[in-house]
């Protein structure tokens, strides 16, 4: 696990940072399923007390991010097949919403800025450059679901996100991928761009939906439940 250091002069309370910092890390797969995360050392990797550290955790364990195995550290979820499904039927209702509401905001600007992370994607995607695929991946996404102005329902996304990090840990580097991402981002600008919200919406949960055999097929070959 690589070092985290707390930035001077960021916004909220220590607790709210250091969740801010480690949801993060799941979010941009820093983890993988199992992973153990002692408090201590995050708290001596974030130059803090133990206590923000555990109000943090705790945090994150009520959004069954983490699970508490012990006083002394928490761990990532292992990866099932029960526990994907569910993160793949919620994230397509929220992230379904939340793209049906961008398509009332969103201006030419916006899909500039949208198709400039789409070609980023393509092109870390053609280098083999994972984290740079990951990276622009999540933007595209929440660049969309900005435009939704439901921060409520950006914060629900995240945390589902932070659920999904750790298996696409496990797909970049384990799963042999067929289906990437990019044609459903191109149908989605075209349905925003002609402001059709139903069309919009399918674009996202296809593109939820593509990733699902390869999974599936994965954990039939693992026996996980």
């Amino acid at each position: 696990m690589g070092a985290m250091e707390m930035q001077p002069g960021e916004m909220g309370s220590l607790s709210a940072r250091i969740y801010n910092k480690v949801r993060d890390g799941l979010i941009i797969g820093k983890f993988a399923p199992g992973d153990r995360l002692l408090m201590q050392d995050l708290a001596e990797q974030l130059g803090t007390s133990i206590t923000p550290v555990r109000e943090a955790c705790l945090r994150l364990l009520s959004e069954q991010a983490l699970e508490l195995r012990s006083g002394r550290f928490v761990t990532v979820p292992d990866l099932s097949r029960a526990r994907y499904i569910q993160i793949k039927v919620i994230r397509m209702a929220l992230e379904g919403l939340a793209t049906e509401h961008a398509a009332d905001h969103v201006t030419p600007a916006d899909l500039e800025q949208l198709e400039t992370f789409r070609a980023s994607f393509v092109e870390s995607e053609k280098a083999g450059n994972l984290e740079e695929v990951r990276s622009s991946n999540r933007a595209f996404h929440f660049g969309v679901y900005r435009l939704s102005r439901m921060p409520m329902l950006i914060g629900q996304i995240e945390s589902m996100w932070a659920s999904m990090g750790p298996i696409l840990n496990v797909y970049y580097r384990e799963i042999p991928r067929g289906y990437t991402g990019a044609e459903e981002h191109d149908h989605l600008i075209e349905a925003l761009r002609a402001g059709n919200k139903k069309k919009a919406r399918g674009a996202i949960e296809n593109d939820i939906k593509r990733g699902s055999p390869t999974f599936l097929r994965y954990f039939d070959e693992r026996g996980s439940g």
